[in-house]
């Protein structure tokens, strides 16, 4: 008798590298402890560290009080926030957007999942840039498709054409864009994706069949100095932005956000169907309706992007004075420095045990570099300077290779 519990399904995807890393991060180390111990200074996720701002608490409580019997009825998108998602859009990306090429999601995740089911059949590939965000490969192997991973070129880590030319096959269906991009804070620029897209095309007419463009934009509102942010929909048709407002308002425990399929494509509401099909048939992937009426009044509101500037240039100029190789991120809310040693793991656990919490670049499959997150408070970054530069000094005296490393350094 065959004893198997789990799905084979859920085990490649328990088995996947930056999954696996993950859970052993959150679930069996000790970071979820070390985190609340007083002095404790956590850099990790993109997670609050101050009280929401009152405009967000008043939106929510305001789009609680039922105003008809219907108000909690079952929800998929509802035109009110789509027409507002779809102005503030606009504002962004400059494509006469309407709330119909929108579908609001549950977040982020539920953007990027309903859409690689629309447009992807099992057995297609998925091709993505190293770093990624940490979770494309599960998405990917979820739905059933084949993960294909192009390491992005350093220091800037910009798209690497070449490489992703190389990987496009026949079975090629979808590229993944993350800009402005995480962990790196790169924003592609428009020479970038307008390659891009001629690429794509050329491909596409060579292997007679379309490939889209999977444009994951959550920090496209969280962009630095006058940096103007461009999408790839801007240059290539085929393309479908993934948009979670988790990020510009520093409220992931929220699940809000949308996907949306540029006004006058062709096949335009057909993969609006199918989106919609893939969010009944996945378990009813449509924010909640407290949420959704919240949204004109949450389109109003930010993150304050200058505080997350000013610590971003506080820690670049303090880390660079220090000895530290890092770029100074163009967007998002992240600094990706390269690791003093070339073992990441083992440095982010020596940064641990001096009370500071980072992510290791390996859970970014690019060992030798790690990620720290701004959202942490202007006093966080302050106390944390001097640890930054005594973990330096202990592997110039070579002692930080001599750390503990189980998995994603259960010594933190």
């Amino acid at each position: 008798m065959d004893e198997q519990v789990a799905s084979r399904r859920s085990a490649r995807i328990q088995a996947a590298g930056p999954f696996h890393l993950l859970i052993d991060f959150l679930n069996r180390s000790d970071y979820d402890t070390r985190r609340r111990e007083p002095g404790v200074l956590d850099f990790t996720f993109g997670d609050p560290h101050e009280m929401q701002q009152p405009g967000y608490v008043d939106a929510i409580r305001e789009a609680a009080v039922p105003l008809d019997e219907l108000w909690f009825a079952y929800k998929q998108s509802e035109e009110p926030a789509q027409t507002a998602a779809a102005a503030s859009l606009r504002r962004v990306v400059p494509l006469a957007w309407s709330g119909e090429d929108l579908r609001m999601t549950t977040g982020g995740f539920g953007a990027i999942t309903v859409t690689m089911k629309a447009l992807a059949d099992p057995g297609d590939e998925v091709v993505y840039s190293l770093p990624p965000w940490f979770l494309y490969e599960a998405l990917a192997l979820e739905a059933g498709l084949v993960p294909v991973k192009v390491p992005a070129r350093p220091p800037r880590f910009d798209l690497d054409l070449d490489a992703i030319a190389a990987a496009l096959t026949p079975r090629t269906r979808i590229v993944v864009v993350n800009t402005p991009n995480n962990p790196t804070g790169r924003v592609y620029p428009p020479e970038a994706l307008t390659a891009l897209a001629e690429l794509l095309e050329e491909a596409s007419a060579r292997f007679g069949r379309r490939i889209w463009i999977v444009s994951d934009e959550p920090y496209n509102r969280l962009v630095f100095d006058g940096l103007t942010f461009h999408s790839p929909a801007e240059f290539y048709a085929h393309t479908v932005i993934c948009y979670s407002y988790g990020k510009t308002l520093l409220a992931p425990g929220q699940r809000l956000g949308y996907v949306a399929v540029p006004p006058g494509l062709p096949g335009h509401d057909e993969l609006l169907d199918a989106i919609e099909t893939m969010q009944i048939a996945g378990g009813w992937l449509f924010p909640n309706a407290v949420m959704q009426y919240a949204v004109p009044h949450l389109e109003a509101l930010s993150v304050d992007v200058a505080g997350l500037a000013a610590k971003r240039d506080r820690l670049v100029m303090a880390l660079r004075e220090m000895g530290y190789e890092v770029t100074s991120p163009e967007g998002t809310f992240y600094l990706w420095p390269r690791s003093p040693i070339a073992d990441d793991e083992a440095f982010v656990a020596t940064l641990a045990r001096l009370g500071v919490l980072v992510m290791p670049g390996a859970l970014f499959e690019t060992p030798g570099w790690f990620r720290i997150c701004l959202t942490a408070t202007v006093e966080s970054v302050e106390a944390a300077l001097p640890h930054f530069a005594a973990a330096l000094d202990e592997v110039g005296a070579g002692t930080a290779g001599q750390a503990e490393r189980s998995p994603l350094g259960t010594s933190l």
